[in-house]
Order: C-alpha cells, then sequence, then structure tokens
C-alpha cells in the first residue's frame, strides 16, 4: 500500500505506547501512556484465573485458590471436557445465576481499569472481553474500535477484537467467517492492531502452556495483500517469536502487559 501522506506538523515526532493482555493489572495502567501522544489497548482486560498465580481473579475469589489450581491444571493438560465438568460442579453450590455472579465481577474490574486509561486511549476487545458492558465504562478519552480505523499523527490504524472459536469457550470467540469480515472493513492502513495474531506457527505458540494458540488466516492474508507497516497483537502470552517480517510487514507481539506492566513503544 501506498503511505500515508506526512502529517502538517512533518517534523514532530509521534509517539504510541501499545499494551495488550492487562488482566487486571490497574497498577501498572495508570503510567503506561505516560510520554506518549496515545495509548493503545489491545484488549484481555478481565482476569478469570491467573495461570501463574492461582490466588488471583474472579474463579479463585469465588472458589479460593485450590480449585483455581486444578482448573488450570485441567486446561494445561488440555482435558477440556473435564475442566468444564469441574467447573460446572463448583458452580453448582453458587446459589445465584452464574452468568450475574460474573457479570458482577467484571464490572468491578472494568471500573477501575477504564478510570485508569489515559487520554487519549484507542482500544479493542480481546477474547476474555465483554463487549457490551464497555460503553458504560468508557470514557469520552477512550476510543471503542472493532472493525473500524482512525488516524494517529497522519497514520491509519485499524482495529479488529476479539478471538476465534476455541475449545475454551471465552466470552468473545466468534466465527471466522465474522472475523473475517471485519479484517475486510478495515481495508488498507498503516498499522493493523488485532487481539489475536496472524495464523504463523512460531507466533501463536506459547512455550509455557505448551500449545498453539488459534491465530488467523484471514489476517495473515490481508497482511501479505495490503502490506502494512506494522501487525501489533497480542494473546499469546510467551510467544516462541515476538517478532517477525511477513513481506513488507512488521509482526510483533506487543507483550503480556499483566505480567510485565510495560507498553511496547512505537515511533514514527
Amino acid at each position: 500500500m501506498a503511505p500515508s501522506p506526512d502529517p502538517p506538523d512533518g517534523n514532530r515526532r509521534h509517539r504510541v505506547h501499545v499494551i495488550s493482555d492487562v488482566h487486571g493489572n490497574v497498577r501498572d495502567l495508570a503510567a503506561a501512556g505516560a510520554g506518549a501522544d496515545a495509548l493503545i489497548c489491545l484488549g484481555d482486560l478481565v482476569l478469570f484465573l491467573d495461570y501463574t498465580d492461582h490466588a488471583r481473579g474472579i474463579l479463585p475469589d469465588l472458589f479460593g485458590a485450590e480449585n483455581a489450581r486444578r482448573i488450570v491444571e485441567l486446561r494445561t493438560a488440555r482435558r477440556y471436557t473435564e475442566a468444564r465438568e469441574f467447573g460446572a460442579q463448583l458452580w453448582a453450590g453458587v446459589g445465584e445465576d452464574r452468568a450475574a455472579v460474573i457479570e458482577r465481577a467484571v464490572r468491578g474490574q472494568y471500573a477501575e481499569l477504564f478510570a485508569a486509561f489515559p487520554t487519549p486511549t484507542y482500544a479493542t476487545y480481546g477474547n476474555v472481553d465483554i463487549p457490551p458492558l464497555w460503553p458504560e465504562y468508557a470514557g469520552p478519552g477512550t476510543t471503542v474500535l472493532d472493525g473500524q480505523r482512525t488516524e494517529i499523527g497522519g497514520w491509519t490504524f485499524g482495529f479488529v477484537g476479539g478471538g476465534l472459536r476455541t475449545e475454551m469457550h471465552t466470552p468473545y470467540e466468534i466465527d471466522d467467517e465474522e472475523y473475517a469480515a471485519k479484517i475486510e472493513a478495515v481495508g488498507e492502513v498503516d498499522v493493523l492492531c488485532t487481539h489475536i495474531p496472524p495464523e504463523v506457527p512460531e507466533l501463536v505458540y506459547d512455550t509455557v502452556a505448551r500449545r498453539f494458540e488459534r491465530g488467523s488466516r484471514a489476517l495473515l492474508d490481508a497482511i501479505r495483500r495490503t502490506r502494512p507497516r506494522y501487525a501489533l497483537f497480542g494473546h499469546v502470552h510467551q510467544p516462541l517469536v515476538r517478532r517477525m517480517r511477513i513481506g513488507a510487514t512488521e509482526c510483533v507481539n506487543v507483550g503480556h502487559f499483566a505480567g510485565a506492566g510495560r507498553p511496547w513503544v512505537l515511533e514514527w
């Protein structure tokens, strides 16, 4: 694609901080945009279950760290049916509607997280987020984009949120066709921002979980076809490869913000 025209203040440098997979890290979020023209968040604000610290998250808050550890153990062993059955047993002991309990806990996290976003913030959804709740918490300084574009410093940024269907059944998983339609709607951009990576083995393999996460073939095809300057994403917390070129495009996993607490920096 042809590069975007220079901004009117073409001599000024622009700096954007990019984060993904916040998973409840309010402490570091408030400072994530310091020194930048804007903050970009690629989703997964909610912390349901911390695979490293089993005492953190909505599930251990409800059922205790030991039960959370058991769920992590089953999921890591890819025993997803057993994990769901064990979870159903735990929920059976809760005297309240499961969806209502989860929504209340998510609302508590969203209230803190969205309040910590600097102005301006551009955000899209992760696979564990609950999009219908976002309009209630996103303030005037936060722009939510999904299948949409915006301009920052003379460059065009496209955003596609959510993840694809998996055995994990996380809240915002969508069909491949719906995801591909959002990629198509974004079209040619300078920077393509998504939650999940393109479907490249080195980019989707998690070295700690020891499994391939789902990447998008439609995203990979769009990168090859439209040749953005950058493709930025998260989702895979400990990828085999964090950065690689696909044709003219620099593809970057911007990091696991919940663990590192630091943004990835883009300057032009």
